[in-house]
């Protein structure tokens, strides 16, 4: 077995992403998601001591459309997750799937030095880690 480089979050990760604010509707996420075709959507601080929030298309299937709400009426602060776990871009992608494993998480921001610098899922972890070096 030769010794190989770990694979760092930063090199995996998807760095353009979208930003809401938790006042926004989850149609306005919505639109915003749709037109960046992302699967999660950061919510911005409100201030400097605040918590970024995250929200997944899982969560607005579960809390908006199976409970037959309008995404015009409920706010994205109402179907978030705040605070949320979070990546930094040094860590190693086999700890980040641990991480995700152990908490029951599917993505997470990166964060370096405070700021969102990325987003991570499994998606990438997996198809951008280990493909092709891992397979062949």
């Amino acid at each position: 077995m030769k010794d190989k480089k770990p694979v760092k979050v930063a090199s995996v990760m998807r760095s353009h992403y979208v930003v809401v604010d938790g006042k926004d509707t989850v149609a306005e996420a919505l639109t915003r998601m749709k037109e960046a075709d992302a699967a999660i959507a950061i919510v911005s601080k409100r201030n400097d001591d605040d918590a970024i929030g995250l929200v997944l298309l899982a969560d607005i299937a579960k809390q908006v459309l199976a409970r037959d709400r309008s995404p015009l009426r409920i706010n994205v602060y109402e179907i978030m997750a705040k605070p949320v776990i979070t990546v930094a871009p040094d860590m190693d992608i086999r700890y980040c799937a641990r991480l995700f494993e152990n908490f029951g998480l599917s993505s997470a921001p990166v964060v370096q030095d405070g700021d969102v610098i990325g987003v991570v899922s499994y998606t990438e972890l997996v198809l951008e880690g280990l493909w092709p070096d891992e397979l062949g």
